[in-house]
């Protein structure tokens, strides 16, 4: 039970980050080596890659929240399903973000993550990425 709520600390931890603009406590919650995979993409990008993606979103939309959160862990692991809403720097509109992410949890960091959006939604979401 120890590790489930070390577990779930953690991913606590990583998701207040993101809504916080803290990349560099969100990037040292992963492994070095981690994997992270998007479903959108199918691409496995690094926690360096996945650092410079955030930063830029950070920087276009605030009021970031991950509402909804609904968080199960398992051994070695946790699933969290949540709705990412913000507001767009630029023009004040706002953003929502269905996912569900997957994590692999090893020694307290992640050890890969999966991704998994529906690409409509993230469409819209990049709509105005250049901004």
């Amino acid at each position: 039970m120890a590790e489930q709520d070390d577990i779930r600390a953690m991913a606590q931890r990583f998701f207040d980050a993101i809504e916080a603009g803290d990349i560099e406590t969100m990037q040292g919650s992963f492994n070095p080596d981690a994997e992270i995979w998007h479903n959108t993409d199918e691409l496995i990008v690094t926690p360096a890659q996945t650092a410079a993606t955030l930063t830029g979103m950070v920087a276009r939309i605030k009021d970031r929240e991950y509402a909804d959160r609904r968080l199960t862990t398992f051994p070695g692991g946790f699933v969290q399903q949540h709705v990412l809403k913000g507001v767009r720097v630029h023009d004040e509109g706002p953003v929502r973000l269905p996912c569900a992410i997957i994590c692999k949890v090893a020694n307290g960091k992640i050890t890969r993550l999966d991704e998994y959006f529906d690409s409509a939604h993230v469409a819209e979401f990049r709509k105005f990425a250049n901004a």
